[in-house]
């Protein structure tokens, strides 16, 4: 069987992951949920600078944290299941906090909300061999196998800045990792060197290292008294008798027949 990706919102609608994350063995996947501003969006796609596409994006998102957007969110309807699951998503955390996500070509101005992180072990087996140079201690990131350029071309429209710090706090959080479980010593300067605190960098050894089933997917389930009647919209805008884009509703089945003599059915909203 052959189709386009539609997210198996099935499985979405009710909390569930997606197959192909269920079934990913190397726990590299993640799905949660993100607040953000619609009314931004076409300020952020319109960016003149193709480089900055990435920040505008970025801007898009709100904290789920903030009291004022939690209020605001409530009053907009958002179920409180989704605040907390926003809350709680690795996706923000790991495209909003600690900046090591990014999505795939931004220059297309289509604002994908498929995230991707760096590779960063071909850098680890570089330096293990004496292949690449470091610096204090750490892989210095202009020597790596895989070109910044490269990296940043497929993930932030060509602007390395952000790859770079991206790949620098992941490879501290190895070296962070390694003194505190084998020497059994807290190294502060590599967190405050690439702008972390040591609770974000154990939060980020849990959610990328360990990755638990329950932190890798913060899924919501559907409100289904919020939601429309998708079957009566099944045909908006699509093939219809002759009534343009009528909401899908017609007094006329598919041959020909009066459906006047259905009972109509009445969603939650109108009940």
């Amino acid at each position: 069987k052959s189709e386009k990706c539609t997210f198996c919102y099935p499985r979405m609608e009710v909390g569930q992951p997606t197959v192909c994350s269920e079934t990913c063995v190397g726990r590299i996947r993640y799905l949660g949920v993100l607040l953000y501003d619609a009314d931004r969006i076409e300020a952020a796609a319109s960016t003149p600078d193709e480089q900055d596409l990435y920040q505008a994006q970025l801007d898009v998102f709100l904290d789920p944290n903030d009291p004022k957007v939690i209020e605001q969110a409530r009053a907009d309807g958002v179920p409180e299941a989704w605040i907390k699951a926003a809350q709680a998503s690795p996706v923000y955390k790991m495209a909003m906090e600690w900046k090591v996500a990014f999505p795939l070509h931004p220059e297309y101005r289509t604002l994908p909300m498929v995230w991707y992180v760096p590779p960063l072990s071909p850098i680890q087996s570089a330096v293990a061999a004496g292949a690449l140079e470091t610096d204090a201690e750490m892989p210095d990131v202009a020597s790596m196998r895989i070109p910044v350029r490269y990296l940043a071309n497929l993930l932030t429209a060509g602007k390395e800045e952000p790859v770079v710090v991206a790949l620098e706090r992941m490879m501290a959080m190895r070296k962070y990792m390694r003194a505190k479980t084998v020497e059994g010593v807290i190294d502060h300067p590599t967190a405050e060197r690439v702008g972390l605190t040591a609770r974000q960098i154990d939060e980020m050894y849990r959610y990328m290292a360990i990755a638990n089933y329950e932190d890798r997917f913060v899924i919501p389930t559907t409100h289904r008294e919020t939601s429309e009647d998708a079957y009566g919209l099944r045909g908006d805008c699509g093939f219809t008798f002759g009534n343009d884009c009528s909401g899908g509703r017609t007094e006329l089945g598919l041959f020909g027949k009066d459906k006047r003599s259905r009972a109509k059915t009445k969603t939650p909203m109108e009940m």
